[in-house]
């Protein structure tokens, strides 16, 4: 599509749009009672107005009925993890038996690392980006550390070419490749949350399993965002956090992928709790585990009903639009943005965009790295009601959601954003 630089043309785009009753469907931030240009669904999705109603229904059960609604609920509790499991199996490209929610990101993480990270003498490094998110960072630091490994020798970051922001596919594989006699485990960011590159999954899983090494990957920054296949991908785990692009609220349950190839394979070591014990059995309280068949058989604990009765709002909404349609946007949507953005600094005197331009090398998000005076225009731009987001040292990172944000609101941020450079 050939853009406009007019605010006429950022209208006939909405007026045009599929997705555009979504909007609707969601509570839009205001400061001091003026509406907000929200860019942050990155960090927070907003919360769909059905939220209430699924919340709601969970806490009316548990007054009428008590313990018992654990069976009589209009969701009976018991069985509440898997309501969600279609929607999710959907959204990252899976078989329900390989998806659950569960726990938050870092808890998964480390649960998944139990069983998919097994050093040896010989097999113990791990590779990863540089620069991975610090949780992300402190779990593999303490994992090594667990296994009295040194974090220095057995942890390998992967930096980008000298004079370049982002890792070259060719460059991960040969350091795979380089490594794979001492390699155990292969893990990345699916969408790097600093600069916003989407990886490319299946080559690295590729290379990974050629090396023998699991390969599994955080997808905070990428369910709910991004094209994902890891079934087809063949990758071994995944984790993600539900608050960002899932809409599922501040601190929502996160959840787990683990391959159906892995599905039945109980001489994997794991840390168990009783609600990944056969539920069968479950209440007969004896001894020794039996885990569930697939990614069930990693949970710990009752299910949180209120936290999942809120994913369930946003996963109907999901399910509403279709993630083939909300890419379909977003890879317009997005584009637009970086149109505009190029036009408001056309010599790259201000900024860069360090996120690649390529849209099957990124999802919504584009991180602006700013050459001057970052965090000044940064605050301006919170002045004039632009929640964005700021990450040190010097990126302001912009994300457009699908799902609940307009083509004339990425025309006003370009203009709100030209105002703040001048």
């Amino acid at each position: 599509m050939r853009f406009q630089n007019t605010i006429s043309f950022a209208r006939k785009l909405d007026q045009v749009d599929p997705l555009k009753s979504f909007r609707s469907k969601f509570h839009l931030p205001k400061i001091l009672g003026k509406e907000t240009l929200y860019f942050t669904g990155n960090s927070l999705g907003l919360q769909p107005k059905s939220t209430l109603k699924f919340i709601t229904d969970e806490l009316e059960d548990w007054a009428q009925l008590g313990v018992e609604g654990h069976f009589d609920a209009k969701r009976p509790w018991l069985h509440y993890h898997k309501f969600s499991k279609k929607a999710l199996a959907q959204i990252v490209g899976a078989k329900p038996i390989e998806v659950v929610a569960m726990n938050q990101l870092t808890v998964n993480l480390h649960l998944m690392m139990t069983s998919f990270y097994r050093p040896t003498a010989k097999r113990f490094k791990i590779i990863t980006e540089a620069g991975a998110f610090s949780s992300d960072q402190y779990a593999f630091e303490t994992q090594l550390k667990f296994h009295k490994l040194d974090p220095k020798v057995a942890l390998v970051e992967l930096q980008p070419r000298p004079g370049e922001l982002t890792l070259r596919t060719e460059d991960i594989i040969k350091s795979i490749e380089a490594h794979s006699e001492e390699l155990a485990l292969v893990i990345f960011g699916a969408v790097q949350y600093y600069t916003g590159q989407f990886f490319d999954i299946k080559k690295i899983t590729d290379a990974g399993h050629k090396a023998g090494a699991y390969v599994g990957f955080d997808l905070a920054h990428a369910v709910g965002n991004v094209p994902l296949s890891l079934h087809k991908h063949n990758v071994d785990f995944a984790v993600w956090c539900s608050y960002k692009y899932l809409n599922s609220g501040p601190g929502g349950i996160g959840g787990i992928f683990v391959h159906q190839k892995h599905a039945t394979n109980f001489d994997l070591p794991r840390l168990a709790g009783w609600w990944g014990h056969d539920v069968q059995e479950r209440f007969q309280m004896r001894k020794g585990f039996k885990p569930m068949s697939g990614a069930d058989g990693w949970q710990l604990s009752n299910f949180p009903v209120l936290s999942g009765a809120a994913q369930l709002a946003s996963l109907d909404i999901f399910q509403q639009a279709g993630i083939k349609n909300l890419r379909k946007k977003s890879i317009l949507l997005t584009g637009y943005l970086e149109f505009l953005l190029k036009m408001v600094d056309p010599d790259g005197k201000h900024f860069s965009i360090i996120t690649p331009s390529n849209p099957k090398d990124r999802g919504c998000q584009l991180s602006i790295l700013m050459k001057q005076h970052g965090r000044k225009i940064f605050d301006k731009l919170m002045k004039a009601r632009v929640l964005a987001d700021w990450r040190e040292p010097d990126v302001i990172r912009i994300t457009p959601v699908p799902l609940y944000n307009r083509f004339v609101e990425v025309f006003r941020f370009s203009e709100i954003f030209k105002r703040a450079l001048s």
